[in-house]
């Protein structure tokens, strides 16, 4: 078989994972060479952090993974200053908010480039809009066979990215393809969170997929409506999971209200632990303890008057008037003839939403699912049955996920950089 081509290391994926190891492994004096789908690298980027691009974390926390123990393995002791190297290396200048890290510009675009320009420097190879056909082992590594565009992409000039984003999307379609064979001595898959079609191209397992990190369905104290009347308003809450009255997780946040249920950071958090049936309890008052919010109505009965469940205007200055009318709904539904506001202490401490799943779910953050842990040892993130044609993966296309915060991009950079580290 001919190949066009001969590189140390091919990267599938031209993501945040994929760019880091080409990056570490070009660094190392390797000839690398990133396999895209997509018309250009780094295109998922721009859209992370709400453009901002939330690079990581400056406090890591295992706990916030699916499988903390093997992510601590491959990050090891101390990832904050690891990241923060690599991200000096690029010319990336940070910045922090609450504790998350964002490129100084505050424009994702800015850390695509940064990226990009160092390709460019390093010499490697970028091969985009292409598709892995078929993999085999060769005399020296793998075997590669792409389909590829037979020209570069042609598209007219546009004065935003998207729009000329969807124009070389278009050329893409409408160009014609030609195969090409390139080999290496070492795969590096860093597919994101689409990995099916390359895990059967390696013969290797996959556990099922589903996304994570979008909104949660829910209802208020199962009644439907009242997401009508609560759509639109944000509040400042403490979310706790419970499932068969266990508690299993607790997030503060800002939580949006939809018709279909809530959205949101820590609605988001929670998503990647809800089940149909669950329940989730608003606390609207996270910042006082339930003896305090008490002493507090108290205080508002001898102002105000008696609460009545029937005058929402009560709760005026306390809660936004569309929330008054669903609690004081709740607190006749829950208490029907009283009038004693410790019982309101246990509607806005524990406003209940019972969960009927995770929706919106083609807009989610992540995916999780992937090749599962057990394939790759750690920390090298090698697959274990490729002896004699090095594979690696990395980033999303392992069976990994985390919560909101940079701590997925943190993985997808750690684990991009082990993986090539390990050539």
């Amino acid at each position: 078989m001919n190949a066009s081509a001969f590189y140390d290391v091919l990267v599938i994926g031209g993501g945040a994972s994929g760019l880091a190891a080409a990056v570490t492994a070009a660094r190392a004096g390797k000839s690398a060479c990133i396999v895209e789908r997509d018309v250009a690298c780094g295109l998922k980027l721009l859209a992370t952090g709400n453009g901002r691009c939330n690079l990581s974390n400056e406090s890591i926390d295992f706990q916030r993974y699916n499988h903390p123990a093997f992510v601590e393995s491959v990050m090891g002791p101390q990832p904050e200053q690891e990241l923060g190297s690599f991200f000096s290396s690029l010319g990336i200048m940070t910045t922090s908010e609450e504790g998350r890290l964002y490129p100084r510009s505050l424009r994702a675009e800015s850390v695509r480039d940064a990226l990009l320009n160092a390709c460019n420097r390093l010499g490697i190879t970028l091969i985009c809009g292409a598709n892995v056909v078929s993999a085999f082992k060769a005399p020296e590594g793998w075997a590669l066979q792409i389909d590829r565009p037979a020209r570069a992409l042609k598209a007219k000039k546009h004065d935003d990215r998207k729009s000329e984003l969807r124009s070389l999307r278009k050329a893409l379609a409408d160009t014609p393809r030609t195969n090409e064979t390139l080999q290496a001595k070492a795969v590096i898959i860093a597919t994101g969170g689409s990995p099916a079609d390359i895990a059967k191209t390696f013969n290797l397992p996959l556990t099922p997929q589903h996304p994570v990190l979008c909104p949660v369905s829910a209802s208020v104290f199962g009644d439907q409506t009242a997401l009508k009347t609560l759509d639109g308003l944000r509040v400042r809450a403490r979310l706790t999971l419970t499932r068969n009255h266990e508690e299993l997780w607790h997030e503060d946040g800002e939580v949006l209200f939809r018709t279909f249920g809530i959205s949101g950071v820590a609605a988001f958090n929670l998503s990647r632990r809800v089940q149909r049936g669950d329940t989730i309890l608003l606390d609207v008052f996270p910042d006082l303890s339930k003896d305090e919010l008490l002493d507090m109505l108290n205080q508002r009965v001898e102002l105000l008057g008696g609460f009545s469940p029937r005058d929402p205007h009560w709760l005026d200055g306390m809660l936004a008037p569309q929330l008054s009318h669903v609690v004081c709904a709740a607190f006749e539904q829950c208490h029907p003839g009283s009038y004693d506001v410790i019982h309101l202490v246990s509607i806005l401490k524990h406003f209940k939403l019972l969960v009927e799943g995770t929706t919106e779910e083609r807009s989610a953050q992540v995916t999780r699912g992937g090749v599962p842990i057990e394939s790759v040892s750690a920390p090298d993130l090698c697959v274990s049955n490729a002896a004699g044609a090095p594979l690696y993966i990395c980033g999303e296309a392992l069976d990994i996920d985390a919560d909101c915060g940079g701590f997925n991009l943190a993985w997808a950079w750690i684990s991009g950089i082990r993986a090539a580290s390990s050539l």
